[in-house]
């Protein structure tokens, strides 16, 4: 159906996350939209978009890997970590490339990162950019992330190009204040660019002023995919008539083989019916969440 499904759309830096959400919400009248991992308004590229009850794959396509291509601007660093805030520090000095790649590796693998002052992590409740915007001291807490891959890409003094895949809940703002700091220049996120989110890329995409214009045209509906090209990585279980009805009354249904993990139940139509988790006797699956539509 028309409002169950993904879309994927290559947001442009200047709106949020949230509007690009709001924007699709009234095109397409579809009244549950939500997104699979926020960009930041001067962030661009792979935004996910879940719509329907495709909402409830959100909490598994968040904390995909994702893709950056990043470029850290050596000489000063801000109070947001990026172009955006005030200056703290400048130096105008640029750390030789040789300086730059040795300090890499250490910057790679599983890491300890403190989000930028200026995020949406809660503090009491309140968010901390706006506790750091009346001029309140922020500390957040370090972290436990994950870069799977740096990889250099151009260096343009001032301006350095990283290819960075990494866990969900890293801050790239945070990667390029650090390296600013322990080259002793400081530095800024200058542009951010997301290539990949999960297992979409921005050959997948849809540029939102395409899209936008096709709320008008009316078919907006050619940009929805099915909602079971998510979480590719999960095996399918096909399911029909009875077992189809089981399932979706949130009832077992056994197993060819030893189930193990989760797995996709595909409906008669192709599309997603549920997320299935092995069950404890390892002879049935049972439904863990049921896509009503």
């Amino acid at each position: 159906m028309k409002g169950f499904g993904l879309m994927l759309v290559d947001k442009p830096v200047g709106p949020s996350s949230h509007k690009i959400v709001s924007i699709v919400r009234k095109g397409s009248g579809v009244r549950k939209v939500g997104h699979a991992g926020t960009l930041d308004p001067r962030a661009s590229g792979v935004l996910v978009l879940c719509l329907g009850s495709a909402t409830r794959l959100s909490e598994y396509l968040s904390i995909a890997s994702k893709r950056y291509e990043a470029v850290i601007r050596f000489g000063t660093s801000t109070e947001t970590y990026d172009a955006e805030g005030d200056p703290l520090r400048i130096t105008h000095a640029v750390p030789e490339e040789e300086e730059i790649r040795a300090l890499l590796p250490t910057f790679t693998g599983e890491i300890e990162q403190t989000p930028p002052p200026y995020s949406a992590i809660k503090i009491k409740g309140k968010k901390a950019y706006e506790l750091a915007r009346k001029g309140q001291v922020v500390e957040l807490t370090p972290r436990k992330i994950t870069v799977y891959q740096l990889d250099w890409v151009q260096f343009d003094p001032p301006d350095l190009t990283l290819s960075i895949e990494c866990s969900a809940g890293t801050y790239i703002r945070s990667l390029a204040h650090d390296m600013g700091e322990e080259l002793g220049v400081g530095a800024h996120l200058a542009n951010l660019r997301r290539v990949k989110s999960g297992p979409f890329t921005l050959d997948d995409c849809v540029p939102l002023a395409e899209l936008e214009q096709s709320f008008l045209a009316g078919g907006w509906v050619d940009f929805v995919r099915p909602a079971a090209e998510a979480l590719p990585e999960l095996p399918i279980v096909k399911v029909a008539g009875k077992q189809l009805q089981d399932v979706m009354n949130g009832r077992s249904i056994p197993a060819d083989s030893q189930p193990e993990g989760m797995a996709r139940a595909i409906g008669p139509d192709g599309d997603l019916v549920a997320i299935l988790q092995a069950a404890e006797d390892n002879e049935n699956w049972h439904p863990k969440k049921v896509f009503g539509r």
